[in-house]
């Protein structure tokens, strides 16, 4: 476990915490591997009912830290991130979000493999990847769409522009929004509800609503694909230098 995933457990409810705050809780690999790795081992735990996953500090989660990315992985397998998406995606018991801050790039993605999602008022919701030369991941080219319709999901992929909270209330993409101030409170409570209820009822109930797996998995794939591929793209190198040199990227 790295020192950036703080994992607490308490009646029955296991919450994963972004804690990176220095670094706007951008996630690496060594961050996902721990994820993925905790979801499957209290997936397996019946003294665990629920997940909530939530950041430290001001932000929920900035994204992908893109250095970390560009340097890759040496062990062989599925990267780390694609372990994490898959640990969320097959989870078997509830996972709630709580959106304590700006949510970008996977912090959204990642929202639509949550089954209970709530924001704090101050919260923001951007999936930028055009903008950093990649193409969106966690089968979000399906799930978004389906979630707030086509021309809203090219609204939010193609612009890259920040949803209040607000509007993501309005679009469905969170269930409820609270002040910052309650955010915590409320959530206790809910996971509180959701892991004080029966068991078998939850996990079939979230099996009933979410039964398209296999579509999923395709869709995942094929992302994962295209992101390789733009991960070692020059216009994924340009936004990486634009960033470091803090000016505006210049593409062929």
């Amino acid at each position: 476990m790295t020192k950036h995933i703080r994992l607490t457990t308490q009646d029955m409810v296991t919450t994963l915490t972004f804690a990176r705050p220095e670094k706007k809780n951008a996630i690496t690999q060594r961050m996902y591997a721990a994820m993925a790795q905790a979801i499957r081992d209290y997936g397996e735990d019946d003294g665990v009912r629920a997940f909530v996953i939530t950041g430290a500090g001001d932000y929920f989660t900035s994204g992908n830290d893109l250095q970390d990315f560009a340097r890759g992985t040496e062990d062989g397998g599925p990267p780390p991130v694609v372990q994490f998406l898959q640990a969320i995606s097959s989870c078997e018991k509830p996972i709630i979000a709580a959106v304590n801050g700006p949510a970008i790039g996977v912090g959204l993605t990642m929202l639509l493999h949550c089954d209970l999602v709530y924001a704090a008022r101050n919260a923001t919701l951007s999936a930028p990847f055009v903008k950093l030369g990649l193409v969106p991941e966690a089968a979000s080219s399906l799930l978004l769409p389906k979630a707030v319709g086509e021309a809203v999901a090219n609204d939010i992929f193609l612009t890259g522009r920040a949803l209040s909270a607000d509007e993501a209330l309005s679009f469905g993409l969170v269930a409820r929004v609270f002040g910052e101030d309650e955010l915590a409170s409320e959530i206790r409570e809910i996971a509180s509800t959701v892991a004080n209820s029966a068991p078998n009822s939850m996990r079939r109930t979230k099996s009933l609503i979410r039964h398209r797996g296999e579509t999923i998995a395709a869709q995942m794939q094929r992302e994962g694909t295209l992101f390789a591929e733009q991960l070692a793209s020059p216009d994924f190198a340009e936004c990486v230098a634009a960033m470091m040199q803090k000016r505006a990227p210049v593409f062929q």
